[in-house]
């Protein structure tokens, strides 16, 4: 498949890039619909996102080009062309939520429950922009024999970039049902959709034939672990607190 969706003034606009914008708007009006709905100043929320989603952006490069410095200490002007691909969505998680901690902060707002109302968007956003790896024949699994490969360069292999897309889906889902129905304490969603996240990554990313490492070890699946012991902690502190 063609990675180039279509050109505007001769600049080629990329599928991968399409969905990612896709995954933010439809993502935004959840967040808007749900900050209306818990009473939250909506124009607050959209003043983060001007913020959060470019560092979002910016922190997904930072994350690929640290764990790729093998390559790009020999070619440092390839760390600025975001177009050339390398994005890592734990750096755009760390990313947004630095500036969201900052910025509610110098507000006055409350973090957690801002978390709680964005959690069911990003994990939404991400299942959306993982078929912009199916599109650019990226982030793909290991040979496989399964009726549901998917072939690349004439090996069939795992499609990792659905398995991840169909747990994201699960989970947003999930999150829905459990911000209306189980809540009770203001973090827990967002910290649900964390730990259920870097659960699923977890298992994904084994499969995966272009992981970033660290040595011998997959960074994604390493922050994957922190992720779930963090996430396991906090939620428990703060369960504690609200009893």
């Amino acid at each position: 498949m063609d990675p180039v969706a279509f050109e505007i003034f001769g600049i080629e606009i990329m599928w991968y890039g399409v969905l990612i914008s896709i995954g933010v708007v439809i993502g935004t009006i959840l967040a808007l619909r749900e900050a209306r709905r818990i009473g939250m100043d909506e124009n607050t929320l959209i003043d983060l996102l001007i913020y959060a989603i470019p560092a979002g952006l910016i922190g997904s490069r930072i994350h690929y080009v640290i764990f790729s410095w093998d390559y790009y200490k020999d070619n440092l002007g390839e760390i600025f062309n975001f177009r050339g691909g390398g994005l890592a969505i734990h750096g755009a998680i760390i990313g947004a939520v630095i500036v969201a901690i900052i910025f509610t902060r110098k507000r006055k707002v409350d973090f957690w429950q801002v978390a709680d109302v964005c959690a069911p968007s990003l994990i939404l956003g991400q299942a959306i922009g993982r078929w912009g790896n199916y599109i650019n024949q990226e982030a793909y699994g290991r040979p496989t024999d399964l009726p549901w490969g998917i072939m690349v360069d004439g090996v069939k292999v795992h499609p990792t970039f659905l398995y991840e897309s169909i747990w994201n889906f699960l989970v947003f889902i999930f999150l829905l049902w459990y911000r209306r129905k189980k809540a009770k304490f203001s973090g827990e969603v967002f910290l649900l959709y964390f730990m259920l996240y870097s659960v699923g990554r977890f298992f994904v990313e084994g499969l995966r034939t272009d992981s970033l490492m660290l040595g011998p070890i997959r960074v994604a699946q390493l922050i994957s672990i922190i992720g779930i012991i963090l996430t396991l902690l906090l939620f428990k502190r703060r369960r504690e607190k609200r009893d």
